[in-house]
């Protein structure tokens, strides 16, 4: 018979003097949606989306309020697979090869692998879509997913999804071979996650899931009946009124999967990470974005802070706790890699630039060593990188964060960042600005993607080909037709 975790814990801290949680391999699931901004979630003060899961489980968890993603979703990804900025794993941009993870990148579940665990994906992986980039080759025993960065969207290059795919019966990519579906996509990728995990949970490994659906990204297409009753809110149209069903269903699904861990009896050796976006707010925003000025694409707070919360009640993780602690995506990584016990190599440990969040989730007023975050929208046009340093960006500390090289806000008395204090601030300023030249000098033997060349035809498109047929003519039409419509534009401006 098993002694309850916490004793164990607590005894293993009395005598190692470290945090009570680390080592201790929990099953961990990671959900993180896409899309959704700070204020979209009832719990933290919209006025018409109602979110009860998430509202309920804040309150059984440790929620991280200065918790930073990167300002689009691919480079967050690949931060949160890397523990490095995402500049480092060579990603960034969402499209034409840079959005393509490092090969030379080892990946979180690379890592929880070599710790022993079972790893499995569900969802958006958006880090490249070349048979060496999917996720099946990064690290993932079992991968369902949707290829490029929203489902139906393909790009010139390797960046790209089933031809006509759409939200509702989906070509869903599953281990390796196209399946039709039957269903919404969110539904679709929770069931099969669950399904996977009550497979995972009897055996004698712990499992890591990694849950991302692709809402509430765009193309904005889902039932009726999930975004009708939204119609007609003050402030609502059509679009935002699909894309907050979206966010309901995400949460219906999110309470399903709770209820499941209770079921099966193993919440208490479950931490479960709600990673509330993978980028900051979109199309809620105008309804209401968290007195945050910005959104996705933007390098002001409400492009980067999301709302992250962890549970695990027999981690010692307190229940509805908040802390403080300026923390970001790359964290993750060295977080997981303690309470899993992986042993890294010296190649990996010099690969990781996050922070363990360990000594944090059990006392969330733990000193914290001061930090620098740098976060930069990227999506420079080929070749124009020294162009962009100071355009789209910001570097910021625990109290002040220097955007596009000339703004400069102090978050705690201007958390909406309207009041510019570069000129009443020098000495600050210019602190940050030599961080910043330090960090950005130091990129370029990451870059790795900045020229890479895409296929003439999209990897998974192909794939897809060769299950269900599919003529040369309809293989150009999908791949080419981008590249004629630039084509033509340019002769019509001759």
């Amino acid at each position: 018979m098993k002694l309850k975790f916490s004793l164990v814990a607590a005894v293993l801290a009395l005598f190692t003097g470290g945090p009570a949680c680390a080592g201790q391999k929990p099953n961990i699931i990671l959900v993180m949606p896409d899309d959704i901004g700070y204020g979209d979630y009832g719990c933290f003060g919209n006025p018409v989306m109602k979110t009860p899961s998430v509202d309920a489980f804040k309150k059984e968890s440790l929620l991280f309020s200065k918790f930073h993603v990167s300002p689009t979703c691919a480079p967050t990804r690949a931060a949160l697979m890397g523990g490095r900025h995402e500049f480092k794993n060579g990603v960034t941009h969402t499209i034409y090869e840079r959005e393509r993870l490092s090969l030379a990148t080892f990946t979180l579940p690379q890592m929880l692998k070599s710790a022993g665990y079972t790893t499995g994906m569900f969802g958006k992986w958006h880090l490249g879509d070349e048979e060496e980039y999917r996720p099946g080759a990064r690290g993932f025993d079992e991968v369902y997913q949707h290829g490029g960065g929203g489902i139906g969207q393909t790009y010139p290059g390797s960046c790209g999804d089933a031809p006509g795919n759409s939200n509702i019966n989906p070509a869903i990519f599953h281990n390796g071979k196209w399946v039709k579906t039957e269903g919404y996509c969110t539904d679709l990728f929770f069931d099969q996650a669950i399904r996977w995990m009550d497979g995972k949970r009897q055996g004698d490994q712990p499992f890591f899931a990694y849950i991302t659906p692709n809402a509430a990204h765009s193309p904005y297409v889902l039932p009726e009946e999930y975004y009708t009753h939204y119609l007609g809110k003050p402030g609502v149209n059509e679009t935002i009124a699909k894309f907050f069903g979206m966010i309901e269903n995400i949460d219906t699904n999110f309470g399903k999967l709770l209820a499941k861990i209770d079921e099966w009896g193993i919440a208490d050796q479950t931490l479960v990470i709600y990673l509330g976006s993978d980028n900051g707010g979109t199309k809620g925003i105008h309804i209401h974005n968290a007195g945050m000025r910005g959104s996705k694409g933007r390098p002001y707070q409400g492009g980067t802070r999301v709302p992250v919360m962890f549970r695990w009640p027999d981690g010692g993780v307190p229940a509805d706790g908040e802390c403080g602690a300026l923390a970001s995506a790359m964290d993750i990584y060295p977080t997981l890699a303690e309470l899993a016990g992986a042993e890294l190599a010296d190649e990996v440990k010099l690969q990781v630039e996050g922070r363990s969040l360990v000594p944090l989730m059990t006392e969330p007023e733990a000193k914290w060593p001061a930090r620098v975050l740098v976060h930069h929208v990227g999506r420079w046009d080929k070749g124009k990188k020294e162009e962009w340093k100071f355009t789209a960006c910001a570097i910021q500390n625990e109290r002040y964060t220097l955007v596009n090289g000339k703004e400069l806000y102090d978050l705690e008395a201007d958390p909406g960042e309207r009041t510019n204090l570069v000129k009443k601030h020098p000495e600050v300023v210019a602190s940050l600005r030599a961080e910043y030249d330090k960090w950005w000098t130091s990129l370029d033997p990451y870059l790795v993607n900045e020229d890479a060349m895409g296929p003439k035809r999209n990897p998974m498109k192909v794939l897809y080909w060769e299950q269900f047929g599919g003529g040369p003519d309809e293989k150009m039409k999908w791949q080419m037709k981008p590249d004629r419509l630039i084509n033509a534009h340019k002769k019509k401006k001759k």
